[in-house]
Parts: structure tokens; sequence; C-alpha cells
């Protein structure tokens, strides 16, 4: 079974940050957001890196509750 393919996208000005993933990578995620705003290489500063942590941990708690809502569902 493949992982689901999953993106978070960033619009900073005229810069686009796309970052890209698997579906249970959010962990190596995190610590590229991390290496983004440290490396002062682009804008991506800290405060991006946080919009994007806080979209990730939406995005994870919105598949939880799908879970525990499908499992709701079945058990009635």
């Amino acid at each position: 079974m493949s992982r689901a393919k999953k993106q978070l996208i960033l619009k900073k000005g005229k810069q686009k940050f796309i970052f890209r993933y698997d579906s249970g990578c959010e962990d190596k995620l995190l610590d590229v957001l991390i290496e983004q705003a440290k490396s002062g290489r682009t804008d991506f500063d800290w405060f991006d890196a946080a919009v994007l942590s806080f979209k990730l941990t939406q995005s994870l708690i919105g598949q939880a509750d799908e879970l525990i809502g499908d499992k709701v569902k079945v058990r009635q």
C-alpha cells in the first residue's frame, strides 16, 4: 500500500514555498521547516515555519476526527 502524497503551500509576496511529503512523514516535514527557517538562503523565516506547522497540526487533527467519526459510525 502506497502512502498518500500531501503538500503544504505558503505564498509570501511573489514567492511560493511548496513542501511535499508522504502521509506519516510529518515529523520529517517539521525538521525540513526548521532547517529552512534556520538556513537564511530564502525569505522563509520562523514565522513562516510556525504558520505551516500550525496548518499541518490542523490537518492532522482533521484526519484524527475523521478516523474517530468513522469508528463511532461503525459501532452504532
